[in-house]
Formats: structure tokens, sequence, C-alpha cells
């Protein structure tokens, strides 16, 4: 554990600011949260549909079903370790209470919002509001995507060697599918190893890198912004880079099993209906997970549904209970987290309110 006075970065001078002076609203969209909700809904409609059969929940294995409250607790769990490890971090600089809000923000604008968005911004905000530093909040986020994508270059070898030996993407997605997947994860793997190597040894070649592509005609309105940011992403990858092996390795290990408790969460559901290879529905559950990161639409709303469907399907022996399955899945994986994650900004607009009105009262005469 690393002494209490090493920051990942020196407070600065706009310790209470908000990024850029926007408020908690500027970093996710109304829109985004409509499409998102009315994406899983029409895709999960259409698969209950296609899917149902009457007399379906008087065939139902109710002695399994109790295995939804374990797959809840498994949410609990992997919000638990992402606490922790902004928590850790932060090196506790975070209270417990500030930890969870932070996460059910970062998640909640994640599950709305594009990948290409993220919650990264939203995190880094609300971080801000609970005294951190804008230098710290962004370098604490930087640092867990990067813990990310480190986990990535071990995970996806890892499911291309097991894949020799288990049908790892099923045979549904034929051989367009098995071609798309493997473009992904190559893609995926370069990306991470990229981001890895230019943030923990190499920080000057990224930044080159990302001014080079926004000089791109189609990119070049960003380029500003994004030269800025590279900049800041400098100093942050020298400040990481100080940081004791120790160190990196508790926080991965946090990220480890954040990651674990997701990439299970699929499968969990799948055995809660029927009874199914249980290896098989955890590996189907990490490549599940992986393609997802490819969706384009708020949350990946629409195309999880139906990566669900190609993945988890074939390991259901009574193919009735998928749509039900997917319902569950999401209901446990999206919806309970998008609920949470508006309890977490009500906190923080509640307290924004409460500040107005005391600086109102403390300039008066």
């Amino acid at each position: 554990m690393p002494e209490q006075n090493e920051h990942i970065i020196h407070p600065d001078k706009n310790s209470a600011s908000s990024p850029h002076g926007k408020n908690l609203t500027s970093y996710f969209s109304g829109k985004y949260l409509f499409l998102s909700i009315l994406l899983s809904l029409t895709s999960m409609g259409l698969l209950i549909y296609f899917t149902y059969s009457p007399g379906l929940f008087d065939r139902l294995y109710w002695n399994r079903t109790p295995g939804l409250f374990i797959a809840l607790f498994v949410v609990g769990l992997r919000i638990w370790f992402l606490s922790a490890k902004i928590r850790y971090l932060s090196e506790s600089r975070l209270s417990w209470p500030a930890s969870f809000r932070v996460v059910l923000c970062w998640e909640f604008t994640s599950s709305v919002t594009p990948s290409t968005i993220g919650g990264g911004p939203m995190a880094t905000y609300v971080m801000t509001r609970e005294k951190l530093s804008l230098g710290q909040s962004s370098a604490i986020v930087i640092y867990g995507i990067m813990l990310d994508q480190l986990l990535l270059i071990f995970a996806i070898p890892m499911l291309f060697g097991i894949g020799l030996y288990f049908s790892v993407i099923p045979e549904g997605a034929g051989l367009a599918g098995h071609g798309l997947m493997f473009l992904i994860y190559l893609l995926l793997l370069g990306y991470a190893g990229f981001l890895t190597y230019g943030v923990f040894r190499n920080p000057y070649i990224l930044k080159r890198t990302v001014n080079f592509v926004f000089s791109l005609p189609f990119l070049r309105r960003y380029r500003y912004k994004i030269a800025r940011e590279a900049e800041v992403l400098e100093s942050y990858s020298h400040e990481l880079r100080k940081k004791p092996r120790s160190f990196l390795l508790r926080a991965f290990g946090l990220s480890v099993m954040a990651w674990l408790a997701k990439v299970w969460l699929p499968g969990i559901v799948v055995l809660s209906f029927v009874p199914a290879d249980v290896l098989l529905s955890f590996l189907r559950g990490v490549a599940m997970t992986l393609a997802g990161m490819f969706m384009p639409t708020p949350g990946g709303s629409g195309g999880l549904e139906g990566l669900y469907a190609l993945f988890m399907g074939s390991l259901m022996e009574r193919r009735e209970f998928l749509g039900i399955a997917v319902f569950m899945w999401r209901l446990i994986s999206f919806y309970v987290v998008v609920g949470a994650g508006l309890m977490a900004m009500s906190w923080y607009l509640n307290v924004k309110v409460v500040d107005v009105v005391n600086e109102k009262k403390t300039d008066e005469p």
C-alpha cells in the first residue's frame, strides 16, 4: 500500500470546481436515455414474442429460479469491487458512500450513452463534486480505464486459446459471424495493447498518434480539444509510472474481480432457468461481453439483447425460456443500475441546490 502522501496527481488550484464549468446534466442526454430504454424494450419484446409459448411458467424449473437472486447479488458485488477500486485509486480521499455514488453515476452514464462517449466524463465531474481536484479525478478515471485495458491483454489471448477446445463462439454465428468476432477481438487486443504501452511505457507516442488521427479532415474540428486532452494524458502517464508495483497489482486485482462479476452474470441467469454447461456459459459470457463493447447504440441496447440470444440461446435446452431469460438479465444488469444511478445523480443535484441556497444566504447583507 503506498504512503498516504503519494497522490496519483498532485492537487491543483481547481480542487472543488467542476470540469469546464459544466453541470451534472451536461454529461448525458435525455435523448440517449429514452433511446436506450426504447431499444432495449423493443428488442426484448420481440424476443419474448417469438419465443413465448402458452403455459411457459408451468414448465419453469422453479427450483432453479432462486439463482436470479444470486445474479442480483453478483451485480452488487461488481458495484462493490468497482467502488473499492475507485476508493483505492483515490487513496481513501473518497469515502465509501462517495465511491459508491461515483461508480453508480459512471455505470449509469455508460449504460445510456454510446460506447464512444462512455461514463468517464461523468465520473470525473462527480469526483470534483466530492472535493477532489480536477487533476486527481481525471487521473483516477484514466488509471481505472487503463487497468481494464490491461485485463483485456490477458483475457483475449486466453479466449483465443480456449476457443480451440470449446465452442466459445456459437455455431449459429456462421462463418461470417466467426470472422467478425475474430476481427473484433483483434481490434480490442490491438487497442488495449497500444493504450497500455502508451500510458505505461511511451506516452509521447500515444500523444502523437492521437494528434495525427484527429488531424484527419472529418475529425479536425475536435483536434484542439483532443490536443489539450492528449497533453493532460501524457502528464498523467508520467505520474502513474511512479506508482509502486504493489499499487498496480492490488488495483488490477479489484478490476479483475469486477470484470469477473460482469461476465459471469449472463451465465448465472441462464443457469437460473435451465441446466447448462457451467464452464461454457462462463466462456460465452466473456465472449459476449467483449463483442458488446463494439455496440454503437446507447448502452449497447438492442444489440446486447441480440448478442445474448446468439451466445446463450444455444445453451438453453428449452428455447421458450430465452425471451424471459433476456428480460431478467437486462432487468438485473441494466434497469437496476439505471435506477440506482439516477438516485445517485439526484443526490448531487440536491447538493447543488443546497450549495446555491447557502451561497445566496451568505451574500445577503
